[in-house]
């Protein structure tokens, strides 16, 4: 009987310890490393697989129409931006996510961020180091509590960070389209425009996830709106923000200051101008990690599979969910057995 081929496409551990432990329960899996970076290699090495985890190889609409026997595909992390999900649908492919991993981890990172760059953190350090030991080379700070934290996006992570940043003092306000504004307003958030947002923040933190709809949504035209000239904080992905229109803004004084933990590019080329900026504070896309994170994440990620190809039923995680009316995924998984 052949065994279910299971590819991990790319990884940055130092092992597959936890993916290990989660599909050797199985003797019906066989699990592959590999090291894709391309479409080409993705395909190369995915051609016959069962079940795929991917963390930043394109799984484009090329890999997928190439996919022979493809049931189920999970991501390391939140975002799926990697992964075209209308293809995956349309061939009867589950798509798997682990958006509940790292909530306090980006949350927490957020807010040290936050605490950082307003406390002027990194540049008491630099100069303590240098000899100075001076605190009016941070002039000016100014006090946290009665500010307005907007949030750009309001799901696990900037929920956790608004219960966090309420013990400041904060006045929160959250932009997210898909957000009930009821339940915003029992959680004590005011739900508001991404327009009234720009004009009404002293800080704003983005949390969306990337898609068509999100890249560049924070760009010239709502950067001239801003009338406080905030602080602005990226955990999410890079891309949300137009990095030339940031920058300009920068320049000009219109936004005060960055603290970024992802870029459009990553690693950010050596030549970037936010490298020598002093109102830039910029972390290596570290918000995601904890020892207990890292763990947690590529547990569920195999979990993932082990629920489609071994239990028969839909990943806890589904991304996707078209994929139940799909009539192709009778082609994968029985129909009969399915857990709906």
């Amino acid at each position: 009987m052949r065994k279910f081929k299971v590819v991990v496409t790319d990884w940055e551990f130092e092992d597959l310890r936890y993916e290990e432990a989660v599909l050797n329960q199985s003797s019906q899996i066989e699990l592959i490393a590999a090291d894709c970076r391309t479409e080409d290699e993705v395909i190369y090495t995915c051609k016959d697989a069962d079940g795929i985890i991917n963390q930043y190889a394109p799984l484009s609409k090329k890999v997928m129409d190439a996919l022979e026997n493809c049931k189920v595909i999970t991501r390391y992390g939140v975002g799926v931006n990697t992964i075209n999900l209308k293809a995956a649908t349309e061939k009867g492919i589950c798509v798997a996510n682990v958006p509940d991993y790292c909530m306090d981890e980006v949350s927490d990172h957020a807010l040290a961020l936050i605490l950082a760059w307003v406390r002027k953190v990194v540049v008491a350090n630099d100069q303590v180091k240098k000899g100075n030991w001076d605190f009016k080379v941070t002039r000016p700070i100014y006090r946290l509590r009665d500010k307005t934290l907007g949030l750009v996006g309001f799901g696990r992570i900037p929920q956790a960070l608004a219960k966090k940043a309420e013990q400041f003092g904060f006045h929160i306000i959250a932009f997210d389209p898909y957000f009930p504004a009821v339940e915003a307003t029992e959680k004590g958030i005011t739900l508001v425009s991404l327009d009234t947002l720009a004009e009404q923040s002293d800080i704003i933190s983005v949390h969306a996830p990337l898609t068509p709809a999100t890249k560049g949504m924070l760009g010239k035209d709502l950067f001239a709106r801003m009338k406080k000239t905030p602080l602005i904080i990226n955990t999410s992905r890079g891309p949300v923000i137009d990095e030339d229109a940031l920058l300009e803004s920068l320049k000009r004084g219109v936004v005060s200051g960055a603290a970024l933990d992802v870029m459009t590019e990553e690693p950010i080329n050596k030549e970037h101008p936010f490298l020598t900026m002093d109102n830039v504070i910029l972390t290596p896309h570290v918000a995601w990690y904890s020892e207990e994170a890292e763990a947690e994440m590529r547990t569920k990620a195999a979990m993932g599979i082990m629920d489609v190809l071994i239990n028969i039923k839909y990943p806890k995680y589904l991304v996707n969910q078209e994929v139940k009316n799909h009539t192709n995924w009778t082609k994968n998984v029985s129909q009969e057995t399915i857990s709906k």
